[in-house]
């Protein structure tokens, strides 16, 4: 195959090769491979040899989810993105009609979790929220700095980029009563996801220095929230109706390996976390992350989506090694393709911010748009898109792609309940 050309500060250079799953318009969903403008179907690649002699089973690329190539762990990763490389420099023979512009693919969420746990992972938005819900106390929970906190979401709700979003209904407090309805204060979470490549055994915790082995990669995921919803179910057992109605989830996975350059040295730890979250390898991530929204009258008038907020990934406190080493310490087990998200991303300054109940401080702040409308919270036809890359010199950074979701009407109310309204 002739080299694929790439267009100077593409997110998908050859030091990335983001895998995920789509179809051309044949409705026959399977394995792509990003490089620049371009994506390549890795099925073909495998019929056409680019993959013999090595430890891949047969039709793996031809699944609609990535899970079994990731259960072949990490050795085969390294293996197979090799070829992949080769292929696209022209060193490997395969067929010019296994690549495709990437417009023309419609894309899914590229893995098939069997457990989703989003995490509550970055200290300043976590001090943020404590402030404000909390302001005669500490911002912070006295475990908050022992554990990484989180909790089990759920996967029927994880939706591929641009699914449209249906705004919620459930009980919020009116006038101090509780009332069926549309949520009015729906929100969105920036969050960085980390996919399990090779899972482990129930009851075999997975050691932190092992992370490299059963991890694969990360995406970007729009954890949606109805803030109105979720304050009055929370108390005393957690986040229920207000978080589990859409999960966005970025349609290309990018591997550890093509992350390996912008590793840092996470935040100091203080105090001291136990053995089992303890580790010098550099689990941190250089990632820059951005919340970009438009309006539908912004649209109908041709107007660009504005920036809401731009923030970084380098000071997370708890890093995706601590996570995986966390959420099976007490024996829980893994499989390939499931999910855990970093929780909320924001940075310690306004504008950092990566949700719009701390953007707007709890509605106290509107925030201007083009089209002479305020947000405090997402109206329906507001359209919020995801951005990410690693790396800072544009030279070398490399993407994550993007995830978007335009919010829709709600589902009629359904009929209330004895005791509402």
């Amino acid at each position: 195959m002739e080299a694929v050309p790439v267009p100077d500060g593409s997110p998908f250079p050859v030091t990335n090769l983001p895998f995920g799953v789509g179809h051309p318009g044949d409705n026959r969903r399977r394995a792509w491979v990003a490089i620049g403008d371009h994506a390549i179907d890795l099925d073909g690649m495998h019929h056409a040899g680019v993959f013999d002699g090595l430890d891949l089973e047969p039709g793996v690329f031809a699944d609609p989810n990535l899970n079994r190539y990731l259960a072949a762990g990490p050795d085969t990763w390294r293996a197979v993105r090799a070829r992949v490389r080769e292929a696209i420099d022209g060193r490997l023979p395969t067929d010019r009609e296994h690549v495709v512009a990437r417009s023309e693919l419609t894309m899914g969420v590229p893995v098939a979790p069997t457990d989703y746990v989003d995490f509550y992972s970055s200290i300043h938005h976590a001090t943020n929220l404590g402030r404000m819900f909390r302001p005669d106390g500490d911002a912070l929970m006295p475990h908050w700095r022992r554990v990484p906190i989180g909790y089990h979401g759920r996967t029927g709700t994880l939706v591929a980029d641009g699914t449209p979003i249906r705004r919620p209904v459930g009980y919020r407090l009116i006038d101090g009563e509780p009332v069926v309805g549309p949520s009015t204060r729906l929100d969105i979470e920036l969050e960085v996801g980390t996919v399990v490549g090779v899972g482990n055994e129930i009851g075999a915790p997975i050691p932190i220095g092992a992370a490299a082995d059963h991890l694969y990669g990360i995406c970007l995921v729009n954890d949606w929230s109805a803030r109105d919803i979720q304050a009055y179910e929370y108390q005393p057992l957690g986040p229920f109706l207000g978080k589990s109605f859409a999960t966005s989830v970025s349609p290309w996975l990018v591997s550890f390996e093509a992350l390996e350059p912008f590793r840092v040295v996470p935040p100091e730890q203080e105090p001291p976390p136990a053995e089992y979250l303890s580790t010098d390898a550099p689990w941190g991530l250089d990632l820059h992350l951005e919340v970009w929204l438009d309006s539908a009258a912004m649209r109908a008038a041709g107007q660009s989506p504005v920036r809401f907020s731009s923030t970084g990934f380098a000071d997370m406190y708890w890093t995706p090694a601590q996570q995986l080493a966390h959420l099976t310490v007490n024996g829980a087990s893994t499989e390939p393709g499931d999910l855990f998200a970093s929780g909320t991303v924001s940075g310690p300054t306004p504008g950092t911010e990566g949700s719009f109940i701390e953007l707007s401080a709890n509605g106290d702040r509107p925030i201007a748009l083009p089209d002479g409308t305020e947000r405090t919270f997402l109206l329906d036809g507001d359209r919020v898109e995801l951005r990410g890359w690693a790396g800072a010199d544009p030279a070398t950074r490399i993407g994550l792609g993007t995830v978007a979701g335009t919010i829709i009407e709600p589902h009629p109310a359904p009929h209330q309940p004895h005791g509402g309204q």
